[in-house]
């Protein structure tokens, strides 16, 4: 086999023995590089080194890979406001996970005659959640169904958590208030007990 070192230098054609004696006179390993090479080649290498730089290189690669996620929301022309208002809360909450969505309307019997209400139902909808959501494909008629895709907006989850913490501090305001049912004593006030407030409130 050819037999290169670890610092990739080449050492020749060498008898499998002796690349071994090689390689563990340098406490390494010998690894097989090129199976299909003639003659085959192989490395003197210290293999655990190698395999954990490989698994960080993965990792990094992963790291840096984008991974799109769509997700699936089926509608029909004539459905319910109710109806309507569930599925939207639908694709607000996958546009705001930083997913892209794709909704389909189905048609069924004559209602393919009027592919218009499939139209005007996917752009009211994207009118809806357009501070979250782009369209990324038109309505687009496929057979029985019309297609459309939404991709989110930069600003799709921040105005959501935004939100969230204001929730949030309204109800510790309103808990704070539920909590202390006597004001708060100011300077060297003494307080009253709780029978006089509540004859002052009263």
């Amino acid at each position: 086999m050819r037999l290169v070192d670890e610092n990739g230098g080449q050492l020749g054609v060498k008898p499998i023995k002796e690349a071994l004696d090689y390689a563990h006179g340098k406490d390494l390993d010998l690894v097989e590089v090129a199976a299909q090479a003639n003659p085959p080649v192989a490395r003197v290498m210290d293999y655990g080194k190698y395999r954990y730089e490989q698994e960080q290189k993965a990792k990094l690669a992963r790291k840096h890979q984008i991974s799109i996620n769509v997700k699936e929301i089926k509608l029909r022309p004539k459905i319910g406001d109710h109806d309507y208002e569930t599925k939207k809360g639908h694709v607000v909450r996958f546009l705001n996970q930083r997913a892209k969505v794709k909704v389909t309307i189905m048609f069924r019997g004559r209602e393919t005659s009027h592919p218009e209400r499939g139209r005007d139902l996917l752009m009211r909808l994207a009118e809806d959640v357009k501070e979250i959501g782009l369209i990324e494909s038109p309505p687009l008629l496929d057979g029985r169904n019309m297609v459309m895709m939404l991709g989110p907006t930069k600003n799709a989850g921040v105005a959501k958590d935004a939100k969230a913490e204001e929730t949030q501090r309204r109800e510790e305001a309103v808990q704070g208030d539920r909590d202390g049912e006597a004001p708060a004593p100011q300077g060297d006030e003494e307080p009253l007990p709780r029978e006089e407030v509540r004859e002052a409130q009263a």
